[in-house]
């Protein structure tokens, strides 16, 4: 992040430098090309940096960008179809999959046949909407649309993830993105997911921090649009504070706008919305907040800074 955006230099944020990596093959595609197997038999998947996969006697030879293995049948049968794998090691390459797992953390990619993307599971629970008509692309682009972003504009994305948020930012026309995640170990993950590879363009500032911290130490008025994706409330309750709100208001310019997705947790069918999407309007009201409504589409709140 550029000094002039922060109030106190003398505590400077910490930059993540989004490097992609492009060694990533999804589970399902192994499985397919080896359905198909015949001693000549290649397939090309396009798209994932170039993945090539060819049987060749009783092995599948794999490669992805500059690194290559082969496995025996015996060996593919034990890759899961909705798991990313990587080629890990130059010199004795294994096939491992994309996960992390520290403490009583457990994070990795999830991809099948029928989605657009994939999404992160963190403890078992999805990052994105997942059905037979949305997936995380859409999902995502949902989110941008009900914040109007537009050409020129400076956004703010609290909670990264993956990024599909802050690249459909881009794509809408966004000037510059600022994009928060508060884990390092999810940077990581999404490094090595090649849906997430334009986090690396130049209009996009990734920040290492707290978003809950960092949003108090932003100027006044700075943002045309802020997007804010957090976990479900159980995970991140500060996230979903009166303080929190108030800051985000803060550094919003007036006539901005700001999407707060959450889900539909609890929502009773014929019955309105549940205590937290109930909440969050209310709380959002009491902060300044005009104009605020649930987006069905998008599954998410939108709210308007008042002009001066």
């Amino acid at each position: 992040m550029s000094t002039e955006l922060l109030d106190d230099t003398s505590s400077p944020v910490e930059l993540y430098e989004f490097k992609p990596r492009p060694y990533a093959i999804p589970g399902y595609i192994i499985h397919d090309t080896l359905s198909k197997c015949s001693a000549s038999s290649m397939t090309t998947a396009r798209g994932l940096y170039g993945v090539m996969l060819r049987c060749k006697d009783n092995y599948l030879e794999i490669r992805v960008g500059d690194k290559e293995l082969s496995l025996d049948f015996d060996e593919v049968s034990n890759i899961r179809d909705n798991f990313i794998y990587t080629i890990l090691n130059d010199d004795n390459p294994v096939l491992y999959p994309i996960e992390i797992r520290r403490g009583n953390a457990y994070m990795r990619l999830h991809f099948t046949r029928d989605l657009d993307a994939p999404t992160l599971i963190v403890n078992g629970v999805h990052m994105h909407r997942m059905s037979s008509d949305i997936g995380p692309l859409r999902d995502a682009n949902y989110k941008v649309r009900a914040a109007r972003v537009r050409r020129g504009h400076i956004v703010l994305d609290v909670c990264t993830g993956l990024g599909y948020t802050t690249i459909a930012s881009l794509h809408h026309g966004a000037e510059r993105v600022y994009t928060v995640e508060v884990s390092r170990e999810v940077l990581a993950i999404a490094q090595l997911n090649p849906w997430s590879a334009k986090l690396a363009n130049s209009k996009v500032k990734i920040i290492l921090a707290d978003a809950s911290k960092l949003v108090e130490r932003l100027p006044d008025n700075t943002f045309d649009r802020i997007i804010h994706d957090p976990p479900r409330f159980s995970m991140a309750g500060e996230l979903y504070s009166r303080d929190f709100y108030r800051e985000l208001f803060r550094v919003l310019k007036p006539g901005g706008i700001l999407f707060h997705y959450t889900g539909e947790p609890l929502r009773s069918r014929g019955h309105g919305h549940g205590p937290i999407v109930r909440g969050v309007i209310q709380r959002l009201q009491y902060v300044g907040f005009v104009r605020v409504r649930y987006d069905d589409r998008a599954q998410g709140v939108v709210a308007v800074k008042p002009r001066e």
